[in-house]
């Protein structure tokens, strides 16, 4: 039985004072799924004195660099993130792969160098609305997946979490129907050999509580990596209850 899982992505938004109200506002009780805070770098130690004061959550962050340490200015290791306690890390998001030009090799070395330092990587896949309206979804989910298999054991995706993030759905306010958002966790699924029943897979694009639920009652949709919406601490907190 795979837990559901559920992971706020701040993006470049917030500052301290917006932390600080949220873990204020942040009301987690009756949550059973577990819960994952990604803030932007500067907030990572705030939030993680927030989950050692609150509890409930887990830390994690929105990038990592695929190199362990040396002359690479600007750049966050995975052991800088577990010096601040994150367990987490988001590698591959949309935007890092559109607005900073990540390819599916660079997100893979970042996969590899996160759960080699005992992160857990949610590694996000998904296709752009041109590709989707040329029927490659299933075709670029698939070439995304494989650059990562091609450098780690079938089993390594037992410790990872893969979020299915429609591009054309992120920030616009557009949702995959629950059946479309299925059909593509269903295909993922396949895709990560023996491993597959034991991974979580999230949906993420545009969720929100009125629609969360009925994406998570969905077979093969095991939570949410929220955006927007994970800047409204009860608007989170309510998307996470629906998570069961």
């Amino acid at each position: 039985m795979r837990t559901p899982l559920v992971a706020a992505n701040w993006k470049m938004n917030g500052s301290r004072e917006f932390a600080e109200h949220f873990f204020s506002d942040l009301n987690l009780e009756g949550v059973t799924s577990d819960v994952v805070i990604c803030p932007p770098f500067p907030y990572l130690f705030q939030v993680a004195e927030a989950a050692k004061k609150n509890g409930g959550f887990s830390l994690g962050a929105q990038d990592l660099s695929q190199e362990s340490s040396g002359a690479f200015t600007g750049e966050v290791s995975a052991s800088m993130l577990l010096d601040w306690n994150s367990r987490y890390v988001i590698v591959g998001h949309s935007e890092r792969r559109s607005l900073y030009g990540e390819s599916s090799e660079l997100v893979a070395e970042k996969f590899v160098a996160a759960q080699m330092a005992g992160l857990t990587p949610i590694l996000c896949v998904g296709e752009t609305l041109e590709e989707r309206e040329q029927e490659q979804t299933l075709q670029v989910i698939a070439a995304q997946l494989q650059a990562v298999a091609d450098l780690i054991e079938p089993t390594v995706w037992k410790q990872s979490v893969v979020a299915y993030e429609p591009v054309w759905a992120i920030g616009t306010g557009k949702t995959a129907t629950p059946d479309e958002a299925q059909a593509v966790h269903a295909f993922i699924r396949t895709q990560l050999a023996d491993s597959g029943p034991e991974v979580q897979i999230l949906y993420g694009g545009s969720v929100k509580s009125a629609n969360a639920g009925s994406l998570f009652a969905q077979a093969d949709i095991d939570g949410a990596l929220v955006g927007g919406a994970s800047l409204d601490a009860s608007e989170f907190a309510e998307i996470c209850r629906a998570a069961v």
